[in-house]
């Protein structure tokens, strides 16, 4: 359906736009339940957003199953246990069930996130609709059969049908939602600067871990290099259309897809920004700038990418000139945090 008269706001909530999804879920239900001191950012380094892995027996698609972000929902799990926040998250086996309970909720005038598989939202534009069962939206009022839809990434509201959101909410094949959906309690108290305080430094002493300590070769900093050499061999072991079609995988994963590579850092730079007025480590600053330059160059290797899958490139050379972008990404991320988890241990 079409967005709602441009409105950004009915039955109380005031619908937030984002740069990712999750992150802008959990910012906004919040801020509607009490809690306004949170940003997008805050919410991404709180709940340890930043992560990179390709596992190597999966595929996904066709292509590799490679991940920019933590697993769906720990995002919004992570912020509000820092911040003491009750949440209640259910699955259903009936979609009858789901969609009652969901009823209820927007009948008592409580908005409601929901896990959702994208291919079917009839609101995205065609070239965006694709498997993948990890998108969060939050759904806020009910009109006759329409429902009142904010979704982050959208400039205003949209709304769906309720045909058509129960078949978003129970969508097929990997990370299904099962009807998911998750909200916080009602009429929080705000968040005290001693709250946030603390869930910065354990969101970054997790994210250090992420990064740096995952055993294998496959996860974290080490994981880009990992899909580095991979690139490498992969003009020879699979054939031009192979590899090209794995480029274009690794590309909507990092671009289109939950903003994912260069993106992701340009939020958690951000983040140690925002950081630093609640715990002045000058270094956080400082580190904030190298995770935003991974940023730049994580938008400049998928340009990189892009030119060989549009067959604008497509030597041998390209192919190593793609991995070595990522195995230098590998390498500056590795030292930004190191360096972060010894700035991390100055706090107090």
């Amino acid at each position: 359906m079409d967005s709602i008269n441009q409105s950004t706001v009915a039955n109380g909530f005031h619908h937030l736009q984002a740069a990712h999804c999750e992150n802008g879920v959990t910012t906004a239900l919040l801020k509607h339940y009490g809690v306004h001191k949170l940003t997008e950012p805050m919410a991404f380094g709180i709940g340890s957003g930043l992560f990179y892995i390709q596992l190597p027996f999966m595929k996904v698609n066709g292509g590799p199953a490679i991940s920019f972000r933590t697993m769906p929902g720990l995002i919004f799990k992570r912020t509000c246990k820092a911040l003491d926040i009750p949440v209640t998250r259910r699955k259903y086996v009936s979609p009858q069930k789901a969609m009652q309970e969901l009823d209820e909720r927007l009948i008592a005038g409580k908005p409601t996130a929901c896990q959702v598989g994208v291919f079917y939202l009839t609101y995205f534009p065609k070239e965006y609709r694709f498997h993948f069962n990890a998108h969060n939206l939050i759904v806020v009022d009910k009109q006759g059969d329409e429902y009142i839809i904010s979704d982050p990434i959208m400039e205003t509201l949209v709304s769906m049908n309720s045909y058509e959101l129960q078949r978003v909410r129970f969508a097929k094949g990997a990370f299904a939602p099962r009807g998911q959906m998750y909200y916080p309690g009602d009429d929080l108290k705000e968040a005290t600067d001693e709250q946030i305080r603390r869930g910065i430094i354990s969101g970054i002493k997790r994210n250090c871990r992420d990064m740096l300590m995952i055993p294998g070769s496959f996860g974290g900093a080490k994981g880009i290099a990992y899909t580095g050499r991979q690139i490498k061999g992969w003009k020879n072991k699979l054939g031009d259309e192979k590899a090209r079609g794995y480029l274009a995988q690794l590309v909507r994963m990092q671009e289109e897809i939950g903003t994912g590579g260069g993106g992701f850092r340009f939020i958690y730079g951000a983040f140690l920004q925002q950081a630093h007025a609640y715990l002045p480590i000058d270094e956080l600053l400082q580190i904030s700038q190298q995770i935003t330059a991974t940023g730049d160059k994580w938008r400049d290797a998928a340009i990189q990418a892009s030119g060989i899958y549009k067959g604008r490139l497509g030597t041998q050379a390209d192919y190593d000139n793609m991995g070595d972008r990522l195995i230098e990404i590998s390498e500056l991320e590795k030292m930004a945090f190191k360096s972060l988890k010894e700035a991390i241990k100055k706090a107090k």
